[in-house]
């Protein structure tokens, strides 16, 4: 068998990175700024504000279905990716598009379905209270829809009574995102 040799220059590179990772990890990537929640949803949905931007949409309506599948990793542990739709939402009011172009909807299905529960409901079957309970309900009362998928509902055993106020239950999830997708709402899928 024949060894393989590698250029000292790339051998030493290789060994610069590792040591700049380990000794200054923070170094390589670091924040511009801070992200702040608001002003559609106060308590969540951080973001970044950009300055410097160069391109924009053009004045359009704002539409967007957040199809969620996949829980948090710990039933005590919110879910990100239903917190994008508050996201979104104080994005594009801190970057000024108004309100009233701004729509969106937060389908739920799969593992990703217990976020909808009330918390006495979430306790007994987790042990704790619904970490997106709250989060939920912001997102309500900033107008935007929250749909459970009702396949995904039944064969978890969470019936209507069980379900957070303001979660509106649907056949499918999949009958929720097409009729969204025909009234010109944009799919923004997470997977």
């Amino acid at each position: 068998m024949s060894a393989r040799i590698f250029p000292r220059s790339l051998i030493a590179g290789l060994a610069a990175l590792a040591a700049a990772a380990l000794v200054a990890p923070g170094a390589l990537a670091q924040a511009i700024g801070t992200p702040q929640a608001g002003p559609v949803i106060e308590e969540f949905g951080a973001v970044f504000d950009v300055p410097g931007i160069d391109w924009e949409a053009p004045d359009v309506e704002y539409r967007a279905v957040f199809d969620v599948r996949d829980p948090a990793e710990s039933p005590g542990e919110r879910n990100r990716s239903i917190e994008t739709v508050a996201r979104y939402l104080n994005m594009h009011s801190r970057a000024g598009v108004p309100r009233e172009k701004l729509h969106a909807v937060l389908v739920l299905h799969g593992g990703a379905a217990k976020g909808a529960l009330r918390d006495d409901a979430y306790r007994e079957r987790f042990g704790t209270a619904n970490p997106d309970r709250e989060l939920i309900e912001a997102i309500n009362e900033a107008g935007a829809e929250v749909i459970l998928c009702g396949q995904s509902a039944m064969s978890r055993g969470f019936p209507a009574a069980d379900l957070a106020p303001g979660v509106r239950l649907a056949l499918s999830a999949m009958t929720a995102l097409v009729a969204y997708q025909q009234q010109g709402y944009s799919l923004i899928a997470f997977y």
